[in-house]
């Protein structure tokens, strides 16, 4: 039986929602992650830091005694962001980043930004204050086909805002193409990405085959199976400028399972689970420790966890499901077996 001792994994890019659902999403990843960077796209979404600091302590008082997990904070972007909230962000050790969010791209991201050159005084405060800038690589145009939506950001935005403000710290987060793979090994050490535990495993058959997959079903959707084999490759490549980031997005099962269904795969139970499956499958496991738990906190500027846990080859099944505010949360592999397990978390 294999078994491999890891840093206590940070996850930049989790989403926990708020209220009751707190009660199911916060014990899940503290049982094994050492960080998570929250997303702000609540209703009303997070663009303050008052208001990141307060949903913070929300988060922490459904923290399991005896769990080092930190939640750590992010401010979504909007079209009438101040400079003086960039400012505000900088100067909190709680808030790690500004999240953009296309207008329309995903879940909750109607708020979002409607016109992206016009953050550019934007922009070049949060460059001069070290802020990094978190941004959905996705256009929203109604003629532009979903599976290409990531592609023509890159370049029609994202090659642009990383020649105008070069020190400037992005994260093109969960990534699911090999147009981004290129593009972040093309760019500046001032640029990265994160990718996902899902976009490790599933391409679009995996979504469509057989029948639409509801809880499969994420934006950015999931892609050919070349894209696929793009991003785990850039993962157990060894490159410190790709890490992990779940997008676990929790959804009840009735918001799911409806007419239009909801975006978002819930990961959080079983993520480092799920990414020692992909990486085992290339004979990489040694790259794990830093895909997980390594260079997302040094992009960051934080300290790598000391804590550990230990990941055991060892089968175990998947709940079908688990409570979620008054409905059923399904996640992601829901009653299959899975090949790995975390013990002493």
């Amino acid at each position: 039986m294999r078994q491999i001792v890891l840093a206590r994994p940070d996850d930049w890019h989790i989403h926990l929602r708020d209220g009751d659902a707190l009660a199911t999403t916060v014990p899940h990843c503290a049982r094994y992650l050492g960080r998570g960077l929250v997303m702000p796209n609540l209703q009303p979404p997070v663009t303050r830091v008052e208001l990141a600091l307060a949903y913070r302590d929300r988060i922490l008082r459904h923290v399991p005694d005896g769990s080092a997990f930190t939640p750590l904070m992010t401010l979504y972007l909007t079209d009438d962001t101040p400079a003086d909230e960039v400012r505000r962000a900088a100067d909190s050790e709680h808030v790690m980043a500004f999240k953009l969010y296309p207008a329309g791209a995903t879940t909750n991201s109607a708020a979002g930004i409607h016109g992206i050159e016009a953050l550019y005084p934007i922009f070049e405060v949060m460059e001069r204050e070290g802020v990094v800038l978190s941004i959905h690589g996705e256009v929203t145009d109604r003629d532009c086909d979903i599976f290409d939506r990531e592609r023509v950001f890159i370049d029609r935005h994202l090659e642009e805002i990383v020649k105008r403000f070069p020190s400037l710290r992005v994260v093109l987060e969960h990534i699911t193409t090999a147009d981004a793979v290129e593009f972040v090994r093309a760019a500046s050490h001032h640029v990265a990405a994160t990718i996902t535990a899902h976009h490790l495993v599933l391409n679009r058959n995996d979504m469509l085959v057989g029948g639409i997959r509801p809880h499969h079903y994420c934006l950015p959707v999931p892609k050919r199976e070349r894209h696929r084999e793009a991003l785990v490759e850039a993962a157990c490549s060894g490159e410190p400028r790709f890490f992990f980031g779940s997008d676990s997005a929790p959804h009840g099962r009735s918001r799911k399972e409806a007419a239009c269904g909801c975006a978002g795969v819930y990961t959080a139970h079983a993520l480092v689970e799920i990414c020692a499956t992909a990486f085992a499958h290339r004979g990489a496991l040694k790259r794990l420790n830093d895909f997980c738990s390594g260079f997302g906190a040094d992009f960051y500027g934080l300290p790598r966890t000391t804590e550990t846990v230990t990941l055991v080859e060892e089968p175990w099944t998947v709940p079908e499901d688990f409570p979620f505010t008054g409905d059923r949360l399904v996640p992601f592999h829901a009653g299959q077996e899975m090949a790995w397990r975390v013990h002493d978390a």
